[in-house]
C-alpha cells in the first residue's frame, strides 16, 4: 500500500521500548518470551499480500457471486511451486453484514484451500488505504492503468456514534470466536496503515478498540498491526505496546529497511515485514529478501498474480492507456503462471530450498 516514509525514528523507538519495559503488562498480550517460543516454531515465513486476479477488492474476493475457489486453488498452487508458505489476505466487515455465515463458510473454504497448498494465512480485518464507502453488490470495474482502482477501506465512512464502533466489535469477535482456534490462520493482522489518507483520529480510537476486543478474546494465534509511517508517532506507540508479533511495511531501499529492522529488534519480539517489494523504489527480491531471510525476519511482498488490482502499475504513474509498464511495480506472475521475471522465482526457490 501507498506510504509517506516507513522508516521510524530511531529515538522514538529506543524511548518507546524503554517506557514499555516500564509498563505494567498490556491485559490479553502475550509475553516477549511466548511470542519467541511460537515464531520459533515455524520455518522462515514468507509469502505475499493476496487477492485472486479475478478480484478487483476484497469484497469481489469474498462475496457468495463472485468468490472464485477454482482461481484460488490454481493460484495459490503457484505459491506452493516457489516455496511460500504464507498469504495476507483482506476480510471486509460489509461482507460480513451482508452474509456473516455465508462469509465464514467462504473464509473456511479458502484455508482448506491454503492448507492444501501448505500455506498459512494471516488476515487482515480493517484498512485506511485507498477508496471509502464500500457497498455490497456489484464491484467497479478496474480503470485502465490505475494502481488499485478498486480497493476499498475498511470502514471508509466517518464513525460518529457508538452504535458504529459495536458493530464493528460484533463482527471482530464473530471472525474472532469462530478461528480463535484454527491453526491454519497464521495471525490476525487487526489494522492496516491506520491514519493512511489523513484518517488519523478515526484510526486512534479504532485501533486501541480493536487490540482491545482481540486480546479480550485472545485467539491462540498472535495479534498485530504494522507499523507503517514513522509521522504518526502515537499510533505506532499503540501498534507496538499491543501487538505480539511487530510487523511493519517497508518499500525503502536495503539499507533504509536494514536500518528500521535493527531499530525494531530492539522490542525483542519477533519480526515480519508484511509489504515490501515495489521495483522502481529499488525495494526488490533481489536487494530485500535476502536481507530478511539472513535477520530472520518474515517476507510477505505486495501483490501475488497480475490481475484486476491493477498493482502492477505505480502507486502514482497511472498509465490510463491500460499498456503494460516495462517494470512492473509489484505482482510476480502472469494469471496463466508465467513469471514476470524468472531469475525471481528462481531466487524465491532457492531461498525457501526448493
Amino acid at each position: 500500500m501507498k506510504i509517506k516514509n516507513v522508516l521510524i525514528a530511531g529515538l522514538m523507538l529506543l524511548s518507546s521500548a524503554a517506557s514499555i519495559a516500564q509498563k505494567p503488562p498490556v491485559p490479553g498480550l502475550w509475553s516477549v518470551e511466548k511470542a519467541n517460543a511460537w515464531y520459533a516454531q515455524h520455518k522462515w515465513i514468507n509469502g505475499a499480500n493476496f487477492t485472486p486476479s479475478t478480484a478487483i477488492n476484497q469484497l469481489e474476493m469474498w462475496q457468495a457471486d463472485t468468490f472464485d475457489p477454482t482461481t484460488i486453488d490454481r493460484e495459490l498452487g503457484y505459491a506452493e511451486g516457489i516455496g511460500m508458505n504464507t498469504m495476507r489476505v483482506f476480510l471486509h466487515s460489509v461482507v460480513w453484514k451482508e452474509d456473516p455465515a455465508g462469509f465464514k463458510t467462504r473464509i473456511n473454504k479458502y484455508l482448506a484451500i491454503a492448507d492444501k497448498h501448505h500455506i498459512q494465512t494471516i488476515f487482515v480485518f480493517f484498512d485506511d488505504c485507498w477508496n471509502p464507502n464500500a457497498h455490497p453488490g456489484k464491484q467497479p470495474d478496474p480503470k485502465p492503468g490505475i494502481h488499485n482502482s478498486g480497493w476499498m477501506q475498511d470502514p471508509g465512512v466517518p464513525l460518529t456514534n457508538p452504535a458504529q464502533y459495536a458493530g464493528l466489535q460484533i463482527y471482530v469477535n464473530d471472525i474472532l470466536t469462530t478461528f480463535k482456534h484454527d491453526k491454519r490462520i497464521l495471525l490476525w493482522d487487526l489494522y492496516n496503515e491506520p491514519g493512511n489518507g489523513d484518517k488519523n483520529k478515526i484510526a486512534a480510537t479504532l485501533l486501541a478498540k480493536v487490540f482491545a476486543w482481540a486480546h479480550a478474546i485472545r485467539p491462540d494465534q498472535p495479534v498485530s498491526a504494522g507499523v507503517w509511517n514513522q509521522d504518526l508517532k502515537e499510533l505506532n506507540q499503540v501498534q507496538v505496546e499491543n501487538s505480539d508479533v511487530i510487523t511493519y511495511h517497508n518499500y525503502e531501499t536495503p539499507d533504509m529497511h536494514q536500518h528500521e529492522i535493527d531499530f525494531l529488534k530492539l522490542y525483542q519480539r519477533p519480526l515480519i515485514c508484511t509489504e515490501y517489494m515495489a521495483r522502481p523504489r529499488n525495494s526488490t527480491f533481489e536487494n530485500t529478501m535476502p536481507m530478511l531471510k539472513k535477520d530472520n525476519v518474515g517476507a510477505i511482498n505486495w501483490g501475488f498474480v497480475s490481475g484486476k488490482t491493477n498493482t502492477i502499475y505505480a502507486w502514482d504513474t497511472p498509465m490510463p492507456d491500460g499498456s503494460e509498464p516495462k517494470v512492473w511495480f509489484h505482482d510476480i506472475f502472469r494469471k496463466d503462471g508465467t513469471p514476470y521475471k524468472q531469475e525471481e522465482v528462481a531466487l524465491i526457490k532457492q531461498l525457501n530450498d526448493k
